[in-house]
Order: structure tokens, then C-alpha cells, then sequence
């Protein structure tokens, strides 16, 4: 795993993340260890040095699907997985799932 990736696993970490994307945008990336898309997603996306632009979090959606569950509500998303989201100023501003998660698209919506 990339030692960018800050690993979601506490509910808590939501609020910090909310707060904190008015400082910086923040990447969630969502992963189910069990499918072979997600997994190419997460490989497509650690290829390309994860941007600076960015904060990273990770969450393993089949252990923390709580978190998942709450971070689709907070933000006002359909849950899909994979799935990156990207929140600034507290409100999810993009976000897209399995194939369509693309490093270019993410720093396009950031810059």
C-alpha cells in the first residue's frame, strides 16, 4: 500500500475529514478487498504517485462498512464500490467508481 493512504477505520475520522477538506481537498478511496475491479482501481491509482494536492484516506468497505455506510450519507452519495469521493469545503464535490476512476479526472476536478 502507498505510504500516502491514511486508513479510514473510525467513525470519528469523518467529522476530522469534513473539517479539514476546507483546509484541502480530500480523497477517499472506498476498496472491496473481494473484487478484482476494485483492485485494479486502487493499482491504477497507485501507478501515478498519488497527487499532493490531496489528502488520501483509505477505507476497506468490507471491514468498515459502517463507516462506508455513514460517509454515503454525510456526503449525500450513492454508495458504489469501488468509488472515489473528493470533498472540499465539507460537501463531496466529485466522485466516480470502478473504471471510471482515473488520476487525471481527480486532479482536473482539483485544480
Amino acid at each position: 500500500m502507498h505510504p500516502n493512504w491514511q486508513i479510514l477505520n473510525s467513525l470519528h475520522q469523518i467529522e476530522t475529514i469534513k473539517q479539514d477538506s476546507f483546509k484541502h481537498p480530500i480523497a477517499i478511496f472506498k476498496h472491496s478487498t473481494r473484487c478484482s475491479i476494485s483492485s485494479v482501481a486502487l493499482n491504477r491509482l497507485e501507478r501515478v504517485n498519488l497527487s499532493e494536492a490531496l489528502q488520501w484516506y483509505y477505507l476497506d468497505l468490507i471491514q468498515f462498512r459502517n463507516i462506508s455506510n455513514t460517509i454515503a450519507e454525510v456526503f449525500s452519495v450513492y454508495h458504489e464500490s469501488p468509488q472515489i469521493l473528493i470533498i472540499k469545503d465539507g460537501e463531496c464535490i466529485y466522485d466516480n467508481s470502478h473504471n471510471g476512476i482515473m488520476m487525471d479526472e481527480i486532479l482536473e476536478v482539483v485544480a
